[in-house]
């Protein structure tokens, strides 16, 4: 295996043609020098510097080898670098799982674009799911960080609660409700309610069943949408009415109006999981920025 210190100097004797430039530069005597570069020759099996009292050139054979020597310091002095930036968690690999109704916020966009801008040499890694696997996901490393709207089982994840989102109602633009500056669960509830499928494991569906028994509303039943873009599409086609984050807003479908909710405890939560004992950098970097996101905001 070839010596770094040799090519380096190698790289210094070819870049100045001088033995005792190039000694100088690398603060060492000329002897010394010059039996290592003697050495590497002898490694590689051929000349690398025709030598006269006055001049140094490159041989042909060192000419070409050249390109190869530099490129091989360059990589280490790379490999020097993405090793200091994965010690400082700069640098590596980020798997993060989300909910659909999460990706929609401003906070999601924002976070993202943050910590892509500051760690640029981390891969982040996006993966949309149901609430119900992601803290089975963060808890078994297949995610380093979940966001979600529901309570994970188990204590293998932590949870790191960055507060409610108020809910609103999705109607069809040709409902009576629509004409309405706000409506409430009693009025809702002549209407079926578009969820998430059951085996989802919805905290959006965990969060309105919660809010309809609280208020004693009946809760009727609609179709089911696994993507909240498919529950709009289905408000739009009067199948019923849904009760959405804010963000969702931002989905402007024709044939869907919102309305606020009168109740002042329709909201829904905004989770963080990661693992318990968690020592991965990234992690905790992304876990910085995500909380200078919502204190800003």
């Amino acid at each position: 295996m070839l010596d770094l210190r040799k090519l380096r100097y190698f790289l210094t004797v070819a870049e100045e043609l001088h033995f005792g430039r190039a000694a100088i530069r690398l603060h060492l005597a000329q002897p010394p020098l010059t039996r290592q570069i003697s050495a590497l020759e002898t490694e590689l099996g051929f000349k690398l510097f025709d030598r006269t009292s006055r001049t140094v050139t490159l041989t042909a054979q060192g000419r070409s080898f050249l390109p190869y020597a530099r490129g091989v310091l360059e990589q280490v002095e790379l490999a020097q670098v993405i090793a200091g930036k994965l010690a400082a968690g700069t640098a590596g690999q980020l798997a993060l799982g989300y909910v659909s109704s999460i990706a929609l916020s401003d906070l999601f966009s924002q976070t993202i674009q943050a910590f892509a801008q500051r760690f640029p040499d981390v891969q982040l890694t996006l993966v949309e799911c149901a609430s119900g696997s992601l803290g089975a996901q963060v808890a078994d490393g297949r995610l380093d960080i979940g966001l979600s709207r529901l309570l994970p089982q188990g204590e293998e994840v932590q949870v790191l609660s960055l507060g409610d989102e108020r809910l609103v109602a999705a109607v069809s633009s040709d409902s009576p409700l629509a004409s309405l500056p706000s409506v409430n669960l009693a009025q809702l509830s002549a209407y079926p309610v578009i969820l998430f499928p059951a085996d989802y494991g919805s905290g959006l569906n965990q969060t309105i069943e919660q809010l309809y028994r609280r208020h004693g509303q009946p809760l009727r039943l609609g179709p089911t949408g696994r993507q909240i873009t498919s529950i709009i599409a289905l408000v739009a086609a009067g199948q019923g009415v849904a009760l959405v984050p804010t963000c969702t807003q931002s989905l402007m479908n024709k044939g869907v109006t919102y309305r606020p909710l009168m109740e002042g405890d329709a909201c829904a939560p905004l989770l963080v999981l990661t693992r318990k004992e968690e020592q991965n950098l990234s992690i905790r970097a992304f876990m910085t920025v995500i909380d200078e996101v919502v204190r800003a905001g």
